[in-house]
């Protein structure tokens, strides 16, 4: 990777930091250049406007997570081993400082037309996906019956992963990741061939 592209990364991965307290709408060139310990020109040379950056948080974000959560779980054997996998290392993104930056994006972007709500959409279209492609691996590995509606699994696992991080960071149940592993054990027995 070229110095450039270096810098870049490295101003993305203080970005999404920075992301995770204040949102995405919080996040300027002005703020992120002083984080950066950069001039606002040496930022705005990068994204030449503030949507931009955001954008550019975004798909960072996306990236982190597909190291930390997709990769692993995938590295994972095939069927329900790899569906807890991802949940378990989901759970864990979770743990964040700041806290998950898809949720505060949701949250910011819901309501909105533009760029920033349709990446908001796509990147959530993209984490029930992912969801339903591990998912179907429990039905191919004859673990999960043929007529296993995937995207229904799928959608009943992001609630729980919704529902853990509710749990656990706003109301901080001691439990939450009992119960989050409780409701998804249910989800998995129910589907069981």
């Amino acid at each position: 990777m070229r110095k450039g592209e270096l810098t870049r990364q490295a101003i993305l991965d203080e970005a999404v930091r920075m992301a995770r307290y204040s949102g995405l709408s919080g996040l300027t060139i002005g703020s992120l250049a002083a984080a950066a310990d950069m001039s606002k020109s040496g930022v705005y040379a990068h994204f030449k406007s503030k949507e931009a950056l955001q954008l550019a948080c975004m798909e960072r974000n996306s990236e982190q997570f597909i190291d930390e959560v997709i990769r692993p779980a995938l590295a994972k054997p095939r069927g329900v081993t790899r569906l807890q996998a991802i949940v378990e290392y989901w759970m864990r993104w979770y743990s964040h400082p700041g806290g998950c930056l898809f949720l505060a994006a949701a949250a910011e972007f819901d309501d909105m037309t533009g760029p920033l709500h349709d990446q908001m959409v796509a990147d959530q279209r993209g984490l029930l996906d992912s969801i339903a492609r591990v998912a179907s691996t429990a039905v191919s590995e004859g673990e999960f019956t043929g007529d296993t509606d995937l995207f229904q699994v799928a959608q009943e696992v992001l609630g729980i992963l919704l529902s853990y991080n509710w749990m656990s960071r706003i109301l901080t149940y001691p439990d939450a990741a009992e119960r989050a592993w409780a409701a998804f054990n249910r989800l998995v027995d129910s589907h069981r061939i």
